[in-house]
Order: structure tokens, then C-alpha cells, then sequence
């Protein structure tokens, strides 16, 4: 999908030369993975101390019935 964008012109040499792309569209295309992963990551941290457990459960209890 053709995409016009304005984007920092420092920044996108900073990252070209920081990068193993050769081309711009390698370097948005890396970023935009990079966004996406970090972005999955911080909803994953948000799930901590959201799940409640019982105090009492023994896993290894779990381990050894099987």
C-alpha cells in the first residue's frame, strides 16, 4: 500500500545509519514492527497483578498428580 509521509528527515538518516535496511521503507517497516511488538508487550505488563490466586495452591501439588 502506497503511503505518503512526512517524517523527520535526521531521523530517518539517524535510523538508516543506526539500521541494517538499505532503503527508508525498510527502516518505517522495522519501526512499525518495533511499535506494534512494544506495544503487545505493555498490554501483556498490564495483565500483572490482575490475576488473583488462591493462597493456598501448591503447584507442585499439580506436578506430582499427574
Amino acid at each position: 500500500m502506497a503511503t505518503n509521509l512526512e517524517i523527520d528527515e535526521n531521523l530517518i538518516k539517524e535510523a538508516l545509519d543506526l539500521g541494517s535496511h538499505p532503503t527508508k521503507d525498510g527502516v518505517v517497516e522495522e519501526a512499525l514492527r518495533e511499535y506494534v511488538q512494544r506495544r503487545k508487550q505493555l498490554k501483556i505488563l498490564e495483565l500483572f497483578d490482575t490475576i488473583e490466586y488462591e493462597d493456598d495452591y501448591d503447584y507442585k501439588q499439580q506436578r506430582r498428580s499427574r
